[in-house]
């Protein structure tokens, strides 16, 4: 991992809020209970979880619930994602990673090479990787402006 600046007290704090967030979970269809803390650029903590839909696609997943929270309060700089999952009711047994979805809208907002996304079982247990290891070549608000340019150019 690229960015190694997160001091392991942030890193705990963030895992233990995200196990905190991930009790709010609804998600009686998969009871796959999911919680995440997004550490903003000022150093506030947003937390999110995963909430489900009977329908299925209007659910939404913990990463993006901070995510869309945070920005809905004005925020944009964001330096780390800590994310815990598991059976609903158990601790979580492994380490949990971000769906495609999620790893994508991380990158409309977050710096590929800097924001550090933490995938942990508890604060003990947890593997770091930077997003551009999590979406390596990813799509993001840099990739139009290069497309824009080159149409600009022709």
């Amino acid at each position: 991992m690229k960015n190694q600046t997160l001091r392991d007290a942030v890193i705990r704090e963030l895992i233990r809020m995200a196990m905190k967030a991930r009790e709010q979970s609804y998600c009686p269809y998969s009871r796959f209970a999911v919680g995440a803390a997004l550490l903003l650029g000022d150093g506030r903590i947003v937390t999110g979880c995963n909430i489900e839909n009977a329908a299925y696609s209007p659910g939404n997943c913990a990463e993006r619930t901070a995510i869309f929270k945070a920005v809905s309060e004005g925020n944009r700089e964001f330096s780390a994602i800590a994310v815990v999952g598991g059976p609903a009711g158990k601790d979580p047994s492994s380490v949990c990673t971000p769906c495609g979805m999620c790893r994508q809208v991380l990158m409309e907002f977050c710096h590929p090479e800097t924001f550090t996304i933490i995938c942990a079982k508890d604060p003990e247990t947890y593997q770091l990787y930077s997003l551009e290891e999590m979406l390596p070549a990813g799509f993001g608000p840099a990739s139009l402006t290069v497309e824009m340019q080159v149409e600009d150019e022709t």
